[in-house]
């Protein structure tokens, strides 16, 4: 086990040194100079080269690749070409908001797939399967920035019953921030929570047919304490799978959702800073968004070796 467990660590270990060179490779090689973006065409080389050296670009590559690196352990991510403020804390005021954007997504994706794939797989065959596969089918095709736009034409524009975009700030109220971030959220969660659907229906019509659903029946339970007691427990080993596997998406779906709901969040900060040529910053939001999916990724891996013995020792299933 700790061999298994020591082998994933060193894996997710070497994986993220090597995103990380990616990462600061490509950011090294984009054409323009910070410094002189920050300055404007107006600027002296003199002043060009006093502002580099004050940013540490002058300093050697070797150099600034471990500064950053080291960053991450000592909270120490250098300061914002655009803002002038340590990125270290810009990230955190903005994780604030990318933080429950995701959780809440990650929420409704989840009660929202888990409900109508079992509700679809109890009326298999039925009009109500029918529907609500096909309306799954619609889930997976349309992206989640347009359900996002729909949405503020007609919850936000048309009905009023949410602000259009923004944010209003956890100062002001747990209420007005969740409202706020409710449409985003929800934006967010329905092609995940598509997904989801189908893959309960599958799981729940594979476990109706084993027989211990057959003996539960047989000792007075009705369909739908069936379904509740034991169905939904042995159907959910893959829905919980996939749920982990799709908070990491979930993440990483807020860099769009942010900005059609103009919501101050990590994602926003990406578009602001690659606009502003603010590459520090840039590189590190996009090492965070990588190792969150990396980490999430190894989390379930290990899991899946806790769970099966074989897949500590190599074996797949049926061997």
């Amino acid at each position: 086990m700790i061999a298994f467990l020591a082998r994933r660590l060193v894996t997710l270990l070497t994986t993220l040194a090597v995103a990380a060179l990616v990462i600061f490779g490509v950011t090294e090689v984009l054409p323009g100079d910070p410094a002189a973006v920050m300055l404007g065409l107006t600027a002296t080389p003199e002043t060009v080269a006093a502002l580099r050296a004050e940013l540490g670009l002058d300093a050697p590559m070797l150099v600034r690749f471990l500064a950053w690196i080291g960053g991450f352990f000592t909270g120490n991510l250098g300061v914002s070409y655009a803002y002038r403020v340590p990125v270290a804390g810009l990230i955190a005021e903005r994780l604030q908001v990318t933080a429950p954007l995701a959780l809440l997504a990650s929420l409704f994706a989840s009660s929202i797939g888990i409900t109508l794939g079992a509700l679809a797989a109890s009326r298999a065959n039925s009009a109500v399967d029918s529907l609500l596969m096909a309306g799954a089918q619609v889930g997976l095709a349309i992206p989640n920035f347009w359900f996002g736009i729909l949405m503020v034409l007609v919850f936000a524009i048309g009905l009023g019953w949410f602000p259009a975009g923004g944010f209003p700030g956890w100062e002001s109220g747990l209420l007005d921030g969740l409202q706020a971030l409710f449409l985003p959220a929800l934006a967010l969660a329905l092609p995940q929570a598509a997904v989801l659907a189908r893959l309960t229906r599958t799981a729940v019509l594979e476990a109706l047919g084993e027989d211990f659903v057959r003996t539960a029946r047989a000792k007075g339970l009705t369909a739908a304490q069936t379904l509740r007691r034991h169905v939904l427990r042995n159907a959910m080993v893959p829905v919980v799978t996939m749920m982990a596997l799709q908070f990491s998406f979930l993440v990483t779906g807020t860099i769009i959702i942010e900005n059609v709901f103009a919501l101050p969040g990590l994602g926003r900060l990406i578009f602001q800073s690659v606009g502003g040529h603010d590459l520090v910053t840039v590189k590190s939001l996009v090492m965070i968004y990588v190792g969150c999916v990396m980490v999430v990724n190894a989390i379930v891996d290990m899991t899946y070796g806790l769970i099966d013995p074989r897949l500590r020792f190599g074996r797949g299933v049926g061997r």
